[in-house]
């Protein structure tokens, strides 16, 4: 039993001393100066003893580069007003461009070389770990420009691209929206306000939805501007390339086909009406006039009560325990440890996430906690990331870079497991209707909520390929998106989502959306083998985290789960999982 558990992070083991630390200073110095030095290295022939030297040499300053990225990257999270560690996120940007410039170089040897050499080359055995990757990486060399080409937008993009990106962050990182708290008032950061749209009371919830929205009016401008030249030096890098689609990138970075993607989004489209008569069946019980969006995820009955930190984590660990020893035991380090920041303070940047430490074989989480049920999730889900990353440290560095698509596998695999769980100790008729209504807003959340992302994104970027697009046309596109994709089930919308939502904003991930739906449904088939497998269950699923660097997302579920992603039978069959829980609730709420 876990108690009293410290909820600020730990991070003076990683660098001493914040921003201000020597030994940071040193590690970026050391890191910069070998980044410098490794094009020196580039082998001009087909020397295995030299490329190997040279692989070798990337993959540990990778390492290294990432370490300091995660740690500046945690400093900025916890503290907002932090302006050293700004100007040291700026610094990393452009290591890491240099760095990518050295990758240009090495792909251009690398597309020289003859095939048969590279065949056998990665057959060595020092490359046969990470053949997927490097051999990932000489095709993808093969639809980019010139090398030259590539390293000019490879270093316009420090200041244009990513610039554009910490603008956003500096926007969002700035706001504060007043709220009252026991008579008094507070300034909540845009991280602790989202957190009241989950309250369990109504008008708090109204009260909160107005006022984000008009918090979120007065930046539109700012962040029109910000998100049509992310779009635009996208757009521009793709014509110049030679692509035709703005999904060809998003694609590629997931590994996974077209014909997944859509298979996906069609079994979703046709099973949506049962999601509908849910949110309807929601807006009854809750006793509103009007669904707004800030009340898809509000709680019902029991869900809604205070939970505390320490409860959380016991609840987390107990669950994950039943299912996966050795994630049981990960999850319950990782408290002790203080690898998750979840304290409620101002100045903490928004949302939750995990970031991995390869240099020390670490991870952090990072939320705010708020004492709700949802925020139980969000811990679960953020320390899925960490055990993902923990069973793949040992592997060589290059196979340790997985896609987003599964990435979001392991996280939401443990959402599934902390709600089925709860519900399955529900001690009353009510409280089971109350858990199976959270466990459903998740699947409204990636079924609805996620699609209508992905349909702002795709309807924006073919607009933006014409002009740049104005914040009123923005919002006119949201709620578009919003109507098509909740079926036109709600009252009152969200115009300034896109404003509010930093995943449209992210440059290190293309269309930073679906892939959430597809890790929820995948992880349901994972799932599913779980229930099947039982104590046999956890090699295998550590197995199939494993090779989720090293294996297109159809091929990894082809050999793990038996299943061909490019079909709907697989898609309809995890669908249909959630589509039980939406019929039980409604059952039980006639």
């Amino acid at each position: 039993m876990l108690k009293n558990i410290n909820q600020v992070w730990e991070l003076d083991s990683i660098f001493p001393g914040g921003s201000e630390s020597p030994q940071l200073k040193k590690h970026i110095e050391q890191v910069t100066k070998d980044v410098e030095g490794l094009e020196q290295l580039i082998p001009s022939g087909d020397d295995q003893m030299q490329w190997q030297e040279v692989v070798a040499k990337f993959q540990d300053i990778a390492a290294r580069l990432r370490q300091a990225g995660a740690f500046i990257g945690c400093l900025n999270a916890q503290n907002t007003k932090d302006t050293q560690a700004k100007l040291l996120w700026g610094r990393l940007r452009q290591l890491s461009a240099a760095l990518g410039s050295v990758m240009t170089t090495v792909e251009k040897r690398l597309l020289e070389m003859d095939n048969t050499v590279w065949a056998e080359l990665l057959e060595t055995p020092t490359f046969k770990p990470i053949a997927f990757p490097l051999d990932e990486l000489r095709q993808q060399a093969r639809e980019k420009m010139s090398s030259i080409q590539e390293k000019l937008a490879n270093d316009l993009s420090i200041d244009g691209y990513h610039g554009w990106s910490e603008i956003y962050n500096i926007i969002t990182g700035g706001m504060v929206i007043p709220w009252i708290v026991d008579g008094k008032e507070v300034e909540y950061s845009v991280g602790q306000f989202s957190n009241l749209f989950t309250d369990y009371d109504a008008k708090v919830r109204a009260q909160a939805g107005e006022m984000w929205e008009e918090a979120w009016s007065q930046e539109e401008e700012l962040c029109a501007s910000a998100l049509n030249h992310l779009a635009g030096f996208r757009l521009n890098l793709y014509k110049h390339r030679g692509w035709d689609s703005f999904l060809k990138e998003p694609l590629d970075y997931n590994r996974m086909q077209a014909e997944t993607l859509a298979a996906m989004w069609e079994s979703i489209e046709e099973n949506k009406a049962i999601f509908v008569e849910y949110l309807q069946r929601k807006k009854k019980l809750l006793g509103l006039e009007k669904l707004t969006w800030f009340d898809v995820s509000a709680p019902l009955g029991q869900v809604g009560k205070s939970i505390t930190y320490d409860e959380a984590a016991n609840s987390v660990v107990e669950n994950l325990q039943s299912v996966s020893p050795k994630m049981g035991e990960f999850v319950s380090q990782a408290f002790k440890k203080r690898w998750v920041e979840a304290e409620n303070r101002g100045h903490k940047r928004a949302g939750a996430f995990c970031t991995s430490l390869p240099y020390s074989k670490e991870t952090r989480v990072f939320m705010t906690f708020m004492g709700n049920s949802d925020n139980v999730s969000t811990l679960a889900h953020e320390l899925g990331h960490a055990f993902h990353q923990h069973v793949m440290t040992d592997l060589p560095v290059l196979a340790q870079k997985y896609a987003m698509n599964v990435a979001e596998t392991a996280s939401t695999f443990n959402e599934l497991v902390v709600a089925d769980a709860a519900i399955a100790k529900a001690s009353s008729n009510d409280q089971r209707i109350a858990l199976l209504a959270a466990k459903v807003d998740n699947s409204i959340s990636f079924f609805m909520d996620i699609h209508a992302r992905f349909i702002f994104e795709t309807n924006f970027y073919t607009e933006r390929r014409q002009s740049p697009i104005s914040a009123e046309r923005l919002n006119e596109l949201m709620l578009e998106a919003q109507k098509q994709a909740y079926c036109d089930s709600l009252d009152v919308w969200h115009p300034h989502f896109w404003c509010s939502k930093l995943h449209f904003y992210n440059t290190g991930v293309p269309f930073y959306n679906f892939p959430y739906t597809f890790g929820y449904l995948f992880s349901y088939g994972i799932y599913a083998m779980a229930k099947k497998e039982g104590a046999d269950f956890e090699q295998k699923y550590i197995n199939l985290l494993r090779d989720t660097g090293s294996m297109k997302v159809e091929d990894l579920a082809k050999q793990h789960l038996g299943v061909d992603l490019t079909k709907k039978d697989f898609w309809q069959q995890a669908v249909n999982m959630a589509v039980a829980d939406a019929r039980e609730f409604l059952q039980l709420t006639k």
